[in-house]
C-alpha cells in the first residue's frame, strides 16, 4: 500500500510547488523532445499524479499535441484531472506503483515524469524504473523532490532538531521500500548518468511567508506529527515550536524555504 495525499493538501500546495518550478530546464526538455516527437501525438506517463498538477504545469509548456497517461493508486483523485486545454487529452489508470514500477509504463513514452514522488521511493524502485524508462530511450523529468533542507529567516533553537526529525522520517518505509528521502533527487541523476544520460538538476524551492500561511501551517503541522513519531519523548517541545513557527509566519514575522530539486535526464 502506497502513501495517499489528501486532495485537499495537494490543492492548497499547488501554488506553491508551479511558482517553484525551474524555467531553466524547460528549453532542454522542449529540445530533447523534439527529437522524440513522432507523426502523433507526444506520449507523457506521470507517474503518482494525483489530480495532475504536473500536468496541469508542463503540458502548456511543452508544444504541439500531447497524450498524458495518468498513474496513480487513488482513482478520487484521477478522476478530479482534467486536460488543461486544447490539444492535449488524457488517460487515466488506477494502480500500485509499489508493485512494480515498470509495469506503468506503456512502453511508448517520450516523456516519464512525477512531481513530489521520489522522496517516497527506494534505490531499487528508482533503479527500475529508470533502466526501463532509459531502455525505451524516453526523456525523464522528476520535480520537487524534498532535499532536506528548511530553512526559517529568523531561526528558533529547535529547527535544528526538527530537521534532524523530519529527514530520518523521510528516510523511513513510505510503501516502496526503504525511501531515499532527502537524497531522492542526488540519487536519480547518479543513476542516469551511470546509465548514460545526460542530466540538468535544478532547485526548485518552496518559498513561504505570510501570504501562503494556510500551507505553512499545514506543513507544520505534518512536520510536528512526524517529527514526534521519531523523537516521541520530544513532542511537547516539538509542539510548542509548532506553534510559536506558525504564529510567527501568520504575523510575516518570518519566511520559510522548502528544499526541492528537479531533476531531468535525456538520451
Amino acid at each position: 500500500m502506497t502513501e495517499s495525499f489528501d486532495a485537499d493538501w495537494l490543492l492548497l500546495r499547488e501554488p506553491a510547488d508551479h511558482a517553484a518550478r525551474p524555467d531553466a530546464l524547460l528549453a532542454t526538455l522542449r529540445t530533447a523532445l523534439g527529437g522524440a516527437r513522432g507523426a502523433g501525438p507526444l506520449e507523457v506517463t506521470d507517474l503518482g499524479s494525483g489530480t495532475g498538477s504536473n500536468l496541469r504545469y508542463l503540458a502548456p509548456r511543452l508544444p504541439g499535441a500531447q497524450h498524458w497517461r495518468l498513474v496513480d493508486h487513488d482513482a478520487g483523485l484521477l478522476e478530479a484531472a482534467a486536460a488543461p486545454g486544447a490539444g492535449v487529452e488524457i488517460e487515466r489508470r488506477v494502480g500500485d506503483l509499489a508493485a512494480d514500477p515498470v509495469a506503468a509504463l506503456s512502453g511508448r513514452e517520450a516523456l516519464v515524469t512525477g512531481a513530489a514522488l521520489l522522496d517516497l521511493v527506494s534505490e531499487d524502485w528508482l533503479a527500475s524504473l529508470l533502466a526501463a524508462s532509459v531502455g525505451q530511450g524516453a526523456t525523464v523529468l522528476f520535480a520537487l523532490s524534498f532535499d532536506g533542507r528548511i530553512r526559517w529567516s529568523d531561526p528558533h533553537p529547535l529547527d535544528a532538531e526538527l530537521e534532524d526529525a523530519i529527514n530520518r522520517h523521510q528516510r523511513s518505509d513510505k510503501g516502496f521500500g526503504p525511501a531515499l528521502g532527502p537524497a531522492a533527487a542526488v540519487a536519480c541523476a547518479a543513476q542516469l548518468e551511470a546509465l548514460g544520460y545526460r542530466v540538468e538538476s535544478c532547485a526548485s524551492d518552496w518559498r513561504i511567508d505570510a501570504e501562503q500561511a494556510a500551507l505553512g501551517t499545514a506543513l507544520i503541522d505534518g512536520w510536528v506529527r512526524a517529527a514526534s513519531e521519531v523523537a516521541p519523548d520530544r513532542s511537547a517541545a516539538l509542539q510548542a515550536w509548532g506553534e510559536a513557527r506558525a504564529g510567527s509566519l501568520a504575523r510575516g514575522a518570518v519566511e520559510l524555504v522548502v528544499g526541492h530539486r528537479d531533476v531531468l535526464g535525456w538520451p
